[in-house]
């Protein structure tokens, strides 16, 4: 039975009441052959009060990490005792889903678009309709996000870490890396900031791919996040996630030469300054550039293409202080082991996880 302090929401017209489970589509337009498109959302509503989270993914459209983050999210049996209301919508841009393209067919940003217009572009309205529909009636948000196509991220929020609420919802997540980045103007966080609504940004893996230590790490620091904002139960085998590294800072290294790149660090290496990232060489070996790090840091981003031009991005640093508590975290960050302990007893016979 509901508790009759649990309220229903309405999203798309439709209204879900404590204790219900729903598929909503949001109209967004047809296509030029007269074929209908609209936003898959699922809406459930606990029998008990709390918060209303909103977790989204592709709002880039050939980020596609987190509409897995999603559907394994949206397996565990923690959500039988939901306080609140989950809102899940894991294909936000769905045309650039379709296409395999970052971009809407307008060739716009769609995370650059927001709040929107019902009477503008069409990024415009599809990120009104996103608004008005998703986040205005949300107190929270998670927003997930991969590298850019041939990039890949190490797992890490970005977050505005000025405002405590979102600080408190960066920090629950338990990944090793939480990066203090300022709103940008026309993107989701900015909108839902102005709304009220904290979000965080995890970014992890790369674009058009399955990364499966990103992914696992994504839902882990979904369900931490909702267990801190108190909208699931604690989990019995669930130990408190690390204390993060905080980076203010961050740094992309570019080629300073065109040629074939061979790298010297993965993701996640500490790098000390002036430590050779990678070498980067004409095809016959005969003039080779080294590429050097500007700073003490952790690589959180790097090119997947050993093909590279002048200027190009090879590696991104974070700048950070403390070795020893570097190392220490990282080291602590093995969502491999714990996953199984953890959450595969809170889904629903995953074959993935088998």
């Amino acid at each position: 039975m509901a508790d009759p302090l649990a309220e229903e929401i309405v999203v798309g017209g439709i209204t879900v009441k404590p204790g219900e489970r729903r598929i909503i589509d949001l109209p967004i337009t047809d296509l030029s052959t007269h074929t209908p498109m609209s936003m898959p959302v699922q809406v459930i509503c606990g029998r008990k009060p709390g918060p209303r989270l909103f977790v989204c993914a592709g709002l880039h459209g050939d980020e596609i990490s987190g509409v897995e983050i999603i559907r394994r999210v949206l397996k565990l049996r923690a959500l039988r005792s939901l306080r609140g209301t989950l809102i899940a919508v894991p294909i936000v841009n769905v045309f650039g889903f379709i296409a395999l393209s970052r971009y809407l067919p307008d060739r716009r940003d769609l995370n650059r678009s927001f709040p929107g217009t019902s009477q503008g572009s069409l990024a415009s309205r599809l990120a009104n309709l996103f608004i008005e529909e998703v986040v205005a009636k949300c107190t929270h948000g998670i927003d997930l996000h991969t590298a850019a196509v041939h990039r890949v991220n190490y797992p890490q929020i970005r977050a505005n870490l000025d405002d405590p609420k979102v600080s408190e919802m960066a920090s629950s997540f338990g990944v090793p890396v939480v990066i203090n980045a300022s709103l940008r103007a026309g993107s989701l966080r900015q909108a839902a900031g102005q709304l009220g609504v904290p979000v965080i940004v995890y970014e992890a893996g790369e674009a058009l791919r399955f990364d499966e230590l990103s992914i696992r790490a994504g839902v882990k620091g979904v369900a931490r996040a909702m267990r801190a904002l108190n909208m699931l139960p604690a989990g019995k085998q669930s130990p408190r996630p690390m204390d993060p590294i905080i980076a203010r800072s961050s740094t992309w290294v570019r080629a300073p030469a065109s040629g074939v790149l061979r790298a010297s660090f993965e993701l996640g290496a500490q790098v000390r300054q002036d430590a050779v990232l990678g070498v980067i060489s004409d095809p016959f070996g005969e003039r080779e550039v080294t590429v050097t790090s500007p700073t003490d840091g952790i690589v959180i981003g790097r090119t997947n293409l050993p093909l590279v031009y002048e200027g190009d991005g090879l590696f991104h640093i974070v700048r950070v202080e403390g070795t020893q508590v570097v190392a220490e975290t990282l080291d602590a960050f093995i969502p491999e082991e714990d996953y199984a302990e953890g959450l595969t007893a809170e889904l629903a016979d995953d074959p993935l996880l088998s």
